[in-house]
């Protein structure tokens, strides 16, 4: 009996995986597949004929390129202050006691109460007042805004479970505060970083509704109000085009998360040792 165990186990894996990349090799399929084929009764993974214009007319009649950048500089300012801006608030949520945690923790849980339809229409009037609207600057603060108490919330739990003792024999040897934040907490929070920057990351890629009600001008749109484009006025929806341009979407990310996961790894060895 334990001599299928293993087999099973691998079985289940990879029927998982299978489940999960399923809509991902979907998607790729489609992506190089004609019009009429789309359009067909006939279900197949492998097209028929491959039809690469998709990515022609998705990369230049839509300004798909253009769109990626505007999105890469958002996700990527957002990600950067929303990080800065965690890692000492999240240290302080984290060790202060009393009313002052009280009230951080509260705002954080209230933020996330209120539906954003409720405050779209005063942020709206409160950027336009201050020339942010129309703006990637405008956007790339609000997504900041957005994303910020998620990742206070993600932090302050790496944070507490960072052992106080490790800074009071950091304290006991001489070292400053900050040397002993520098050495000791920020090694060990590493991990917690490189996972909020991957939140934070996606969900301002991925966003939209904020973008769709801030942006009007086509130079400023981001990458999920261009492929909203390929929908046309009447519900016609140009599925070729589309499907290529979500697979060109999914390129950075897949990216930012090669590159982040070193970083993780890393950043959980350098917890072990200073541990």
């Amino acid at each position: 009996m334990r001599v299928l165990v293993r087999p099973a186990q691998y079985a289940a894996l990879a029927l998982y995986i299978l489940f999960l990349g399923f809509p991902l090799l979907w998607l790729i399929s489609a992506s190089v597949k004609s019009s009429g084929e789309l359009n067909s009764l006939t279900v197949s993974l492998l097209p028929g004929e491959w039809h690469w214009d998709n990515y022609t007319e998705a990369l230049e009649k839509q300004g798909l390129v253009r769109s990626a950048a505007n999105s890469l500089i958002v996700a990527l300012a957002s990600t950067a202050l929303s990080v800065v801006i965690a890692v000492p608030a999240s240290y302080v949520l984290a060790r202060l006691k009393g009313k002052v945690r009280a009230a951080g923790v509260g705002w954080i849980l209230v933020s996330q109460v209120f539906p954003v339809v409720l405050i779209i229409l005063p942020l709206y009037l409160i950027l336009r007042t201050l020339g942010l609207a129309d703006n990637l600057a405008g956007l790339t603060l609000v997504h900041t805004t957005y994303m910020l108490p998620f990742a206070l919330w993600m932090l302050q739990g790496y944070v507490a479970a960072i052992p106080v003792e490790l800074e009071e024999a950091g304290a006991m040897d001489g070292a400053s505060r900050l040397t002993v934040l520098r050495t000791i907490v920020f090694p060990l929070l590493a991990p917690g970083v490189v996972a909020t920057a991957m939140f934070s990351f996606v969900s301002s890629w991925n966003e939209f509704f904020f973008a769709l009600v801030l942006l009007q001008s086509p130079e400023n749109y981001t990458l999920p109000i261009t492929l909203n484009m390929f929908v046309g006025g009447e519900g016609k929806v140009a599925l070729g085009p589309l499907a290529a341009g979500a697979v060109l979407a999914a390129i950075p990310s897949i990216v930012f998360f090669s590159i982040l996961r070193r970083k993780l790894t890393s950043g959980l060895m350098a917890g072990a040792v200073k541990g």
